[in-house]
């Protein structure tokens, strides 16, 4: 488990999730990883031990789907965006103020991906990492791998490199020497999207415990170097992943 104070920008830092109905999916997620939360007028903060780790509130409008969103930490989000612009994303919200929490933006990258910047300014990120109950990973599904890398690597300078034994099927990233994430090929059937990691204990039995709760296993379980991991959907239809094993302090 890692403790955070602040992030060198291109890290992930954060993540959200909005949905129809946010009582019923913070009640999902304390059962499935014993979230408690502070809530606030326009949505709750997830908190594992008294320290943030998550979002979740409304719907922006009733037409978007349930989701979650992976955010990176930047100096200045006007500049990315508009430099995101610049290498063929469309921007879907341009650098907006988020109260005295920070800035953010959100832009929808050349391959069809969404991803959000930060800004930080009250609010840095989630306070704890790489755990049970915590962001433990983010990957990039994309229909062109080689178009994705050398747009990351222009936007963030992240280190873009295949895993070596991984027949040219997955990518690592990394953020000024620290892991970041990850990079594949989205398999038939999926859509250009940015996957986001939980720790858990043990990759079975979340999903036994998401099965009681209403959800669905979408994929998995699966074995990886270390550990495993699943990819879930909650009862509102919003997917995210659960990973055990090792995790980077």
């Amino acid at each position: 488990m890692g403790v955070r104070t602040s992030y060198t920008p291109g890290t992930f830092c954060w993540v959200d999730l909005v949905v129809e109905d946010p009582n019923a999916a913070k009640a999902f997620y304390t059962g499935l990883f014993g979230w408690e939360y502070e809530d606030r007028a326009s949505d709750s903060i997830a908190l594992l031990d008294g320290r943030a780790v998550a979002a979740i509130g409304p719907l922006p409008e009733p037409s978007t789907p349930p989701h979650w969103n992976c955010y990176v930490s930047v100096e200045d989000a006007e500049a990315v965006a508009a430099r995101a612009e610049a290498l063929g994303a469309t921007v879907a919200v341009g650098a907006a103020e988020a109260g005295d929490s920070g800035r953010f933006a959100v832009f929808q990258d050349p391959q069809g991906a969404f991803l959000s910047v930060w800004q930080p300014g009250g609010h840095f990120g989630a306070a704890v990492v790489n755990g049970p109950g915590a962001l433990s990973w983010n990957d990039l599904l994309t229909p062109d791998v080689e178009a994705s890398t050398a747009f990351y690597r222009e936007l963030f300078g992240w280190e873009i490199a295949e895993i070596p034994g991984a027949g040219g099927q997955y990518s690592s990233i990394a953020n000024r020497g620290h892991k970041n994430g990850g990079l594949m090929a989205m398999p038939p059937g999926a859509h250009p999207a940015w996957n986001l990691y939980f720790g858990v204990e043990d990759t079975a039995a979340a999903i036994a415990r998401a099965g009681e709760l209403g959800g669905q296993v979408v994929m998995g379980p699966m074995a990886v170097p270390g550990g495993g991991f699943a990819i879930l959907r909650d009862p509102q239809n919003a997917v995210c992943s659960v990973l055990d094993g090792q995790f980077d302090p």
